[in-house]
C-alpha cells in the first residue's frame, strides 16, 4: 500500500489526504514558504536545511512497533520496521531502505568530513546519512532523523 501524500493545503503534521496529490516534480519545486507552512519548525530545519536533531531526543530512535517509516515531508515510503536495528547512536537506524529508488545519496563534505547524505527521492528532503558500520545482510547503517520521518503503524 502506497503512503498517502499531504494534500495541497494539508500538512505533513497529520492532515493527510490522497486528493490533490502532488507529482514528484511538484514536490521538488515547492517554494520555501510552502515547506514552512507544511512542516513543524524541527521538520523544516531537518528536511529543508539539513539540520540534525540531538541524539536520543527524536520520536522514533527507540520505537519498536511494526510498520513503515515514511518521509515527513511528502509521505513517500522509506523504511520498514523489520530493517530497523539498535545502533546505540540515538537516531533511528536501518540496514536498508524499503526500495533503492526511495532514497538518493549525495556526497556531504560539511563539518570538515566526508559523509554520504541520504535524501528522499520524491521531495529531496534531507533524511540523514548512511555509514558502512551496520549489521548484516547489508553492512550499512542508515542513520535517520526522527523529524524527517513519520511512522505508520502496522503497514506492511
Amino acid at each position: 500500500m502506497a503512503a498517502e501524500r499531504p494534500a495541497k493545503g494539508g500538512t505533513a503534521k497529520g492532515n493527510m489526504s490522497t486528493t490533490a496529490a502532488r507529482t514528484d516534480a511538484e514536490w521538488k519545486a515547492l517554494p520555501d514558504s510552502e515547506w514552512k507552512a507544511l512542516l513543524s519548525p524541527m521538520q523544516y530545519k531537518v528536511l529543508r536545511k539539513a539540520a540534525t536533531e540531538p541524539a536520543f531526543t527524536g520520536e522514533y530512535w527507540n520505537n519498536h512497533a511494526s510498520g513503515i517509516y515514511v518521509c515527513a515531508g511528502c509521505g513517500q515510503q522509506l523504511f520498514r520496521s523489520d530493517t530497523k536495528f539498535e545502533s546505540g547512536t540515538g537516531w533511528p537506524s536501518f540496514w536498508a531502505p524499503i526500495d533503492d529508488k526511495a532514497v538518493v545519496e549525495h556526497v556531504d563534505t560539511s563539518w570538515f568530513m566526508r559523509r554520504v547524505e541520504i535524501v528522499c527521492s520524491r521531495c529531496g528532503g534531507h533524511l540523514g546519512h548512511v555509514f558502512s558500520d551496520g549489521p548484516k545482510p547489508t553492512g550499512l547503517r542508515y542513520c535517520m532523523n526522527s523529524a524527517a520521518l513519520r511512522f505508520v503503524s502496522g503497514e506492511k
